[in-house]
C-alpha cells in the first residue's frame, strides 16, 4: 500500500504519494500552475498612508477618461460634420480607451482598501487578454489613423475611394482581429506556464513579461513570442505611423500658401500628437533598460502608459481640433452646459 503525506499549499491540503516523490522533481512541478490560486499585487504597497488620496487620484482620472471619451464618441455620432473616416476612427480609438483603461483602473480601485491587495488566477489572466487586446489595437488602430492622414494630404483626389465606408470598416476590424489574435497567443502559452513560486506581482496589474518572472518552468517559446510580437504589433505600425508622416510633412511643406499649409497641418495635428504620446509612453514602458530603476519609478512609467494615455487623448483632440471642439460646444449648448 502506497504512503501519503498532507500537506497544505496555496490553503488547500494537498495528499502526496510518498512515493512519487522518489520520481523526477520536473514530473512534480508540471501540475504546480494549480496551487497558485491568486496574485498580491504589491504596486502602491510602499506607500501604505497614502491609499486615500491615490484612490481620489486616480478615481479623478478614470472618471475624466470616461467622460471625455464619451463625449467623443457621441460628438461623432450626433454631429453629420463629423462623419468622416477620421472622426469613424477617432470615435473607434475613444470607445478603445474607455475599455483599454476600464481593464486595469477598477482593480486598482477595489484594491485601495484592501489590505491584502489580491488578484484571483482567472481574473490575473482575463487581465491579460483584454490589456494586450486593447494595447495591440491601439497600435494597429493607430496606424490605420496615420494611413487616413497620409490619402488625405498626398492622395485628396482618391481619398473617396481609397477610404471608403467599406475600407475604414476593414481597418478596423483588422486592428481589432490583430489585437485579438495577438492576446489569444500571449493569453494562451501564458496560462500553460507552472507558477510555483512566489505570487507576488511587483506592480498595480497583471502583465505577461511580470508573469514569466514567476515561472519555475521553460520560459523560451513565451519570451520568442514575445519579440515576434513587439516587432509585428508594436514597431511595425510605429515604423508605419513614422513613414506616413514623413510622407505628409514632405507634401505640406510643398504646398505654396502658408495658410494652406497651416490647414493641412492641423487636420493631423492631433492624430500625431496623440501617436508621439502613446508610443513614447509604451516604448518607455517596456523597451526600456530594467537597471536603474526602482519599484515607484516602474509605477510611474506604467501608470502613464495604461491610465494617463486614455485620458489625454479626447484632451488633446478637444483641444487641438477646431471642428471637435466646436461641435463639443454645440453639444454642451444644447444641453445647458457653459
Amino acid at each position: 500500500m502506497a504512503a501519503y503525506d498532507g500537506r497544505v499549499c496555496s490553503g488547500r491540503v494537498v495528499q502526496v504519494n510518498l512515493e512519487e516523490l522518489q520520481q523526477p522533481v520536473t514530473s512534480f512541478e508540471m501540475n504546480n500552475q494549480t496551487y497558485v490560486t491568486e496574485f498580491i499585487l504589491l504596486g502602491f504597497s510602499n506607500h501604505s498612508n497614502l491609499q486615500a488620496l491615490f484612490f481620489l487620484i486616480f478615481l479623478v482620472i478614470y472618471l475624466t477618461t470616461l467622460l471625455g471619451n464619451m463625449l467623443i464618441i457621441t460628438a461623432t455620432r450626433v454631429s453629420p460634420a463629423l462623419h468622416t473616416p477620421m472622426y469613424y476612427f477617432l470615435s473607434n480609438l475613444s470607445f478603445l480607451d474607455i475599455c483599454y483603461t476600464s481593464t486595469t483602473v477598477p482593480v486598482m480601485l477595489v484594491n485601495f482598501f484592501r489590505e491584502k491587495k489580491t488578484i484571483s488566477y482567472e481574473g490575473c489572466l482575463s487581465q491579460v487578454f483584454f490589456f494586450v487586446t486593447c494595447a495591440g489595437t491601439e497600435c494597429v488602430l493607430l496606424a490605420a489613423m496615420a494611413y487616413d492622414r497620409y490619402v488625405a494630404i498626398c492622395r485628396p483626389l482618391q481619398y473617396p475611394v481609397l477610404m471608403s465606408v467599406t475600407v475604414c470598416a476593414y481597418l478596423v476590424a483588422g486592428s481589432w482581429l490583430c489585437g485579438l489574435v495577438n492576446s489569444m497567443t500571449h493569453t494562451g502559452l501564458t496560462a500553460t506556464l507552472s507558477l510555483c513560486g512566489p505570487n507576488q506581482i511587483s506592480h498595480f496589474l497583471c502583465d505577461v513579461p511580470l508573469l514569466l518572472k514567476l515561472s519555475c518552468s521553460d520560459t523560451s517559446v513565451n519570451e520568442s513570442v514575445l519579440h515576434v510580437a513587439s516587432a509585428t504589433i508594436g514597431l511595425s505600425p510605429c515604423l508605419f505611423t513614422a513613414v506616413s508622416y514623413i510622407l505628409i510633412i514632405s507634401a505640406i511643406l510643398k504646398i505654396p500658401s502658408a495658410q494652406g499649409r497651416s490647414k493641412a497641418f492641423s487636420t493631423c495635428a492631433s492624430h500625431l500628437t496623440v501617436v508621439v504620446v502613446f508610443f513614447g509612453t509604451a516604448n518607455f514602458n517596456y523597451d526600456r533598460p530594467d537597471v536603474g530603476y526602482n519599484l515607484d519609478m516602474d509605477i510611474l512609467v506604467s501608470v502613464l502608459f495604461c491610465i494617463v494615455t486614455p485620458m489625454l487623448n479626447p484632451i488633446i483632440y478637444s483641444l487641438r481640433n477646431k471642428e471637435v471642439k466646436g461641435e463639443l460646444k454645440k453639444l454642451a449648448g444644447k444641453h445647458g452646459i457653459s
